[in-house]
């Protein structure tokens, strides 16, 4: 019976799974997921609880940012087992109170989803049961405008996300789905990228006898490209019309 109830708690989707479906309650109005994002990038986030000092750190932290998501095409979603009254009165608290950096009377505009039953948290593997069997843990789904989940990261409770690196790996999805390319330790646009290690043998030569300027060929399986900065954000930056 215990195993039951912990594969219940902590069964979740996998990296290239279809993000699992789901209707629910926001802040924003009740939404249909994936489907009402299709053809979007999304963040889905978890938060333990509303009134929780660090997950007020991070709402703030996401509103500040929220446009240069939008700028890459993607859509912010937050999830919390508080109610929908719950979350607007964190909310106001958080404009009329909360000074955090130098951002105060933040109006935080992104959808948070009342999961007050744990089904989205359950179906999504956001509650680990050794941390706590009711509260979610600090989960990352970052998925792709087909509705496949592209990234996974976990935080605990007690530590607040780093955004800047959510930014980064968002940028570097993007980045591989356009160029076909992979990208290395310590990436950041600008920075040379990593071809497709050659996968016949016709291939392999060509890149050992390459010819390509722009190609630094440290060996057959390992090459970098330059991939300039201004040509990856020309082509993954959302195009607005």
């Amino acid at each position: 019976m215990q195993e039951e109830i912990i594969n219940e708690y902590e069964k979740m989707p996998l990296i290239g799974d279809a993000a699992p479906k789901f209707v629910a309650n926001t802040t924003n109005g009740p939404i249909n997921f994936p489907d009402d994002y299709n053809g979007h990038w999304v963040i889905l986030f978890s938060h333990p609880m509303d009134f929780t000092p660090v997950c007020t750190t991070e709402f703030i932290s996401f509103q500040s940012m929220i446009h240069e998501f939008q700028e890459l095409d993607t859509e912010i979603i937050g999830l919390s087992v508080g109610s929908i009254p719950s979350h607007l009165a964190w909310f106001r608290s958080i404009y009329n109170e909360i000074k955090f950096k130098d951002w105060k009377n933040v109006d935080i505009t992104f959808p948070v989803i009342a999961d007050i039953d744990l089904t989205v948290a359950k179906m999504y593997g956001m509650i680990h049961t050794h941390a706590s069997d009711t509260k979610t843990v600090r989960a990352v789904f970052i998925i792709d405008p087909r509705g496949i989940i592209r990234t996974i990261l976990y935080y605990p409770q007690t530590t607040g996300r780093n955004l800047k690196e959510i930014k980064r790996i968002l940028i570097a999805l993007k980045t591989t789905d356009a160029f076909k390319v992979a990208t290395p330790a310590d990436w950041k646009p600008g920075r040379a990228v990593v071809e497709t290690a050659p996968q016949t043998n016709e291939e392999l030569q060509k890149r050992i006898n390459n010819h390509d300027k722009n190609l630094d060929v440290q060996t057959w399986y390992l090459t970098f490209r330059d991939l300039p900065e201004e040509k990856i954000f020309e082509k993954i930056k959302h195009k607005r019309s």
